[in-house]
């Protein structure tokens, strides 16, 4: 996985992120997406992600590793 830049991850749409509200867990590729999994579940159990937060991230994902490109 290459680091995203800054500009790069302003130049993304909020839909790429697994909280767009936040800009935060970007799913634009899948091993963004596998990334953005494993550490809202570290987040959550350290206690700074809500369960819903964590579920919302899950969702993105998933929806973004069922696709195929």
């Amino acid at each position: 996985m290459t680091h995203l830049t800054q500009k790069e991850r302003d130049n993304l749409p909020d839909s790429a992120f697994g909280l767009p509200e936040k800009r935060a867990y970007p799913i634009d590729t899948r091993a963004r997406a596998s990334n953005a999994k494993a550490r809202a579940t570290q987040e959550y159990e350290r206690g700074l992600l809500t369960a819903e937060e964590r579920d919302q991230i899950d969702k993105a994902a998933d929806r973004r590793l069922a696709r195929d490109d």
